[in-house]
């Protein structure tokens, strides 16, 4: 069986003439060492104005037309020999080859305009649809309030469960470093001035007032806010929800309410144990680098930090904590029946859940400029 073959020549005019012979198929195109060292040299060389005889191809397929179409510059040669079954193969991919002509559009003098307006009008769906979720739990509340036996216990049980109680090992962690890291640092600078005694002032107003609130919500976000609007995400994927709807099942009542209620009440209680292991973690470096001992440090903390800061901690978490699940909630809703939407919801999640909790402790740090701070 005769593989693909090339022959070169020129004619009395100087004119190249190419002869093809053998089977041009797939098969036979796979072992290249059959066209010569040279073949792909020869084909990228022949122009338009070559002559082409093909009488001689024995066998030819899509494969072994293609790379000829190709060696023409995706046209007819202008001297092209071919058998009329041959040519049918050459016609049916240049009727499929015809690529459109890219179409240019000109640009806008109000581009700009444009994106700012685009952008605008997403903002503002986010801010109607985030709304409408806050409406559908009032109504959720005040359904409970006439109904009590509808509250979906077993649900808050378990996202406190998830969000609060798995998340102890890592805010503890994080705590303790922080209140090391936050010791180490301020002790250095004290040193200097002999100021050793108001590192208990430093940590304790830092860590019970602003640290341990804020530093709970950004791991909450990123742990247990993702979480929430990933399982949201998968299930519209999956039609879960859509399923629950037919059935006549609130979602709102089974799915948002009951991780808005369990990061509301978690989130204070991860908030006062972050803040202990921190204070417990700085008053070890603070031991370590200042000789201060455990003794003062618990007798003077009182004292350096009313107890109004701790209130203020507390409520911080509380709202955090609502304030991260309806954003989680409120991305997950929003997913589509697709993989690539999940992931970019669940992204969108995080980063506007902690966007949101800066926003938030702003807000809290000007309302409550006058009250806890030591006279």
């Amino acid at each position: 069986m005769a593989g693909a073959e090339i022959f070169a020549a020129r004619n009395a005019a100087s004119e190249l003439e190419l002869t093809l012979s053998g089977r041009w198929t797939l098969r036979s195109l796979g072992d290249l060492k059959k066209f010569g060292p040279d073949w792909q040299t020869r084909l990228l060389e022949a122009d338009g104005k070559a002559s082409w005889n093909c009488m001689a191809i024995e066998a030819l397929d899509s494969s072994g037309a293609l790379l000829l179409w190709r060696a023409w510059g995706r046209k007819y040669p202008e001297v092209l020999l071919i058998r009329p079954e041959h040519l049918r193969i050459f016609e049916r991919i240049a009727t499929t080859d015809r690529e459109p002509p890219a179409v240019t559009v000109p640009r806008s003098p109000f581009e700009s305009l444009i994106a700012l307006g685009s952008l605008t009008l997403g903002i503002v769906r986010h801010v109607k649809a985030f709304i409408a979720l806050l409406g559908q739990l009032v109504l959720d509340v005040m359904h409970l309030l006439r109904h009590p036996a509808d509250l979906p216990k077993r649900e808050i049980s378990a996202n406190i469960y998830k969000s609060g109680v798995l998340a102890m090992p890592v805010t503890a962690l994080v705590g303790f470093l922080i209140g090391v890291v936050l010791s180490y640092l301020s002790s250095l600078q004290l040193r200097q001035f002999g100021a050793d005694i108001f590192i208990v002032n430093i940590l304790g107003l830092g860590i019970i007032r602003e640290l341990g609130p804020v530093l709970v919500a950004i791991l909450v976000a990123g742990r247990s806010g993702s979480a929430m609007t990933a399982q949201l995400g998968v299930m519209r994927v999956t039609e879960e929800i859509d399923a629950l709807s037919t059935m006549g099942i609130p979602r709102s009542l089974r799915l948002v309410f009951p991780k808005v209620v369990a990061l509301g009440v978690a989130m204070p209680l991860l908030v006062l144990w972050t803040t202990a292991i921190a204070l417990v973690g700085g008053m070890v470096s603070a031991q370590l680098q200042l000789d201060i001992s455990y003794g003062y440090f618990f007798e003077a903390l009182p004292k350096a930090v009313p107890v109004a800061n701790l209130w203020i901690g507390l409520v911080k978490g509380v709202v955090f904590g609502i304030a991260i699940a309806l954003v989680a909630c409120h991305f997950g809703l929003r997913v589509e029946p697709n993989t690539e939407s999940l992931s970019a919801n669940t992204t969108a999640s995080v980063v506007s859940a902690i966007t949101v909790v800066i926003l938030l402790d702003s807000v809290f740090a000007i309302a409550t400029r006058g009250i806890g701070l030591p006279k």
